[in-house]
């Protein structure tokens, strides 16, 4: 007896087995969206949500912020992504929790313990404070080995993460602001007595929070690492500015579309601004160089119409001062 045949199903049963896709958002306008980001995320899965809720894969961030942390991340949508660069590199505020007497791994809670020395309860306020200060200021700061920093072109927390040694050389940073504001003694479950700090610091680009906790407690012969970490501004974004992904999608699912700060708006909030004549937007729209704004640093251009044309730099072409396009978003024409 022949066995028998089932006919190959058709493509109308292949759809009818297939799951329903949600349909597509509609995409969002150009822009800056500030995220308050939740613990337990990554700055990729914020930025995974941040695609679903836009319409678009044309989004990213600015500054990643660790699964543990919390607080203001930045991200660009369609256009605005090539504004994230100049936003990467401001200056960062943050909330933080330091805990002296046991030392991780990574520098924070998510970390191996690694080292419980404990602190006495005669920790002397005052070399807290002279220690705190010299880690105030231009500082050099080696990072921790779970950075993004590339060693021979793989990231350092990969190479950490494999179990090989990495070994950081140590860079300038600005820490313009470390205040304490708080100091509690207490233990940990194993009977290890421990301080607990609340600070807040302001930082430039490239400073590791959780260095610094590390070093405060080398410093003062313990160990430390972050037991919390809330970033409240970064640039002239702070929590103000910020939603939390729920609330996005909640406005953009009442509203049919994703608001976003408008390039001009999020170019007000990183730079100076300068204000253009029509022909100067014409120009600029096709690269062409302009009178020079009479400001260091990049400045915002823009429109009579109240959109971002470009951002200028005044630069010397041929003895002759003028403020040169290194970045335009108006189309030509």
């Amino acid at each position: 007896m022949r066995p028998t045949r089932t006919a190959p199903p058709t493509t109308t049963d292949v759809a009818e087995q297939r799951p329903e896709r949600p349909p597509r958002r509609p995409t969002a306008p150009d822009g800056f969206l500030v995220v308050d980001k939740p613990a337990g995320l990554t700055s990729h899965d914020v930025v995974g949500r941040c695609r679903r809720l836009a319409g678009t894969r044309k989004v990213g961030h600015a500054g990643t912020l660790d699964p543990m942390a919390t607080g203001v991340l930045v991200v660009g949508v369609g256009r605005a992504t090539r504004l994230l660069t100049y936003v990467v590199g401001a200056d960062k505020a943050y909330d933080a929790t330091i805990r002296l007497g046991v030392g991780t791994s990574t520098d924070d809670a998510e970390g191996e313990i690694l080292a419980t020395p404990g602190v006495g309860a005669d920790l002397d306020r005052a070399v807290l404070d002279r220690e705190v200060g010299a880690l105030t200021g231009d500082i050099r700061q080696v990072p921790t080995t779970i950075s993004a920093i590339k060693v021979d072109g793989k990231r350092a927390y990969a190479r950490a993460r494999a179990g090989e040694e990495v070994e950081l050389a140590a860079r300038p940073v600005t820490v313009s602001r470390f205040d304490v504001h708080a100091v509690r003694q207490g233990t940990t479950g194993e009977g290890t007595p421990v301080m607990d700090l609340d600070v807040s610091v302001v930082v430039s680009s490239g400073t590791y929070v959780r260095a610094l906790a590390r070093d405060l407690g080398a410093a003062l012969g313990t160990a430390g690492h972050l037991t919390s970490l809330r970033r409240t501004r970064v640039g002239g974004y702070d929590l103000s500015d910020a939603r939390t992904l729920d609330e996005m999608e909640a406005q953009a699912d009442a509203d049919g579309v994703l608001a976003t700060l408008s390039p001009a708006q999020a170019a007000r909030a990183t730079f100076a601004v300068r204000d253009l004549t029509d022909a100067e937007t014409t120009g600029l729209g096709y690269g062409q160089c302009v009178a020079p704004s009479g400001r260091a640093g990049t400045v915002a251009g823009i429109g009579p119409d109240g959109s971002l044309v470009a951002l200028l730099e005044d630069t010397t072409r041929r003895g002759e001062r003028l403020a040169r396009p290194v970045l335009v978003l108006a189309p030509a024409g």
